[in-house]
């Protein structure tokens, strides 16, 4: 049988999302920078959100908030400007909810960036609604900007990586470290059961159990040494207790981390997998979040 998947790629335009505030323009900044690594245009989109979800918003509230539109973007195209002097910047402002509109924006060949926070988020909250609804929704790769910045390069991209699933994730952040000249770290955490009963008997060394457990991830990591042979690649298996925290406390040692959206079926509960929420809420660095295989 034909295999018509289509295959993602980090090559095609960028979209970020603005409300200017501080973590918008942190997303702006980096997005502009991306787009200039790729030689792509650049689309700065602003929410309005006056369509259907306010209907008590008068005649007036709504040129307000278009004229509030224009001078967020005006700002955020001089941001980006400054950014990346030599990208072309467009501006869109849309009265769908945010992830309709970048993702409108996106297509089938962009990539969304978002920053943790907007206007209207709580304090307590380190991801808000709508970056976590962009991630959740994204057919198309999906990158969540953290409120911190680093100062210098780390010179690493990240990847976590499970089995096979993974490896749309894998290979894009092999592309995005190549483009960026740093080096892979691929990242594959074995959670060891404490109360695993007699099973535990059955392997004179529990780390036997690890080395299989990542044998799928091994393949691709060999496969990818091959493909890409002036890459630098680094393959770590990781025993431990919370995949979730391994990861988190791996990305203050990156630059970005790559991760392949796992994504709930069940009409209950959040969409995106635990491990997701945990390193978008904690990372110390930029989150990309690649969808899940799309037919």
């Amino acid at each position: 049988m034909q295999n018509n998947r289509r295959s993602l790629t980090l090559d095609g335009p960028v979209v970020v999302g603005t409300d200017g505030t501080p973590d918008a323009r942190r997303a702006v900044r980096w997005a502009a920078t991306e787009a200039d690594s790729r030689e792509q245009p650049l689309t700065v989109v602003h929410a309005t959100r006056t369509e259907s979800r306010r209907p008590h918003l008068s005649v007036k509230g709504i040129w307000q908030a278009k004229d509030h539109a224009g001078d967020v973007l005006a700002e955020a195209e001089a941001l980006a400007g400054a950014t990346a002097p030599g990208v072309t910047v467009s501006t869109a402002s849309c009265p769908s909810d945010t992830a309709a509109c970048l993702l409108g924006q996106a297509g089938q060949q962009g990539t969304v960036v978002v920053g943790t926070r907007g206007h209207g988020g709580f304090l307590g909250l380190l991801v808000g609604s709508d970056a976590l609804r962009v991630a959740a929704r994204a057919t198309v790769p999906a990158v969540v900007v953290p409120p911190r910045e680093r100062d210098r390069p780390a010179g690493v991209v990240m990847v976590a990586a499970r089995d096979d699933r993974d490896r749309e994730a894998v290979r894009l952040a092999a592309d995005l470290a190549l483009r960026r000249g740093a080096a892979l770290r691929v990242v594959s955490v074995w959670i060891f059961l404490e109360n695993v009963g007699s099973m535990a008997t059955m392997f004179d060394d529990p780390s036997g159990l690890a080395a299989a457990e990542s044998a799928e991830v091994s393949r691709l990591v060999a496969r990818l040494r091959e493909e890409r042979p002036g890459l630098d690649v680094a393959h770590d298996v990781v025993r431990a207790a919370s995949a979730a925290a391994v990861l988190v406390a791996a990305t203050a040692e990156a630059d970005a981390v790559v991760i392949g959206s796992r994504r709930r079926s069940l009409p209950v509960g959040a969409p995106l997998g635990h491990v997701t929420h945990a390193v978008l809420h904690h990372a110390h660095c930029p989150v990309l979040l690649t969808p899940p295989a799309q037919p």
